[in-house]
């Protein structure tokens, strides 16, 4: 009996911090061009500003996640409920920030690891 209640507990305990965690999907080129332009989502370029200006997909903010303490502030201001979509130049930087988003509590993170490498090849 003792053992079926330490086992119950732990199931309950991995349950209740699996809720909490985010939950992080990648998704390719065709899920952002339905799911992501022309919508009203958290789309998030994580790149330089310099890379930005440069390009970027859509009406995505900049939010680079090379400087920590400014991508805290400004990510902090997003709805933590809401799905966030991510994206960098070839998908180790917005894969950084899915793990920084993932700590501060975000619910539903994508991540579009073809990034604007990707996007910007299209003919």
């Amino acid at each position: 009996m003792r053992n079926l209640v330490i086992l119950l507990l732990l199931v309950f305990t991995i349950s209740c911090s699996s809720q909490n965690s985010g939950q992080v999907q990648l998704i390719d080129i065709e899920t952002v061009k339905a799911e992501v332009i022309g919508q009203d989502v958290q789309w998030i370029d994580v790149r330089t500003s310099k890379e930005y200006e440069a390009g970027h997909i859509d009406d995505a903010i900049n939010i680079d996640i090379s400087d920590a303490v400014k991508f805290a502030e400004k990510v902090g201001t997003l709805d933590k409920e809401k799905p966030v979509y991510l994206y960098c130049q070839m998908g180790g930087r917005s894969k950084k920030a899915t793990q920084r988003l993932k700590d501060m509590g975000f619910k539903t993170i994508f991540d579009y690891s073809g990034g604007y490498g990707e996007w910007s090849a299209q003919p």
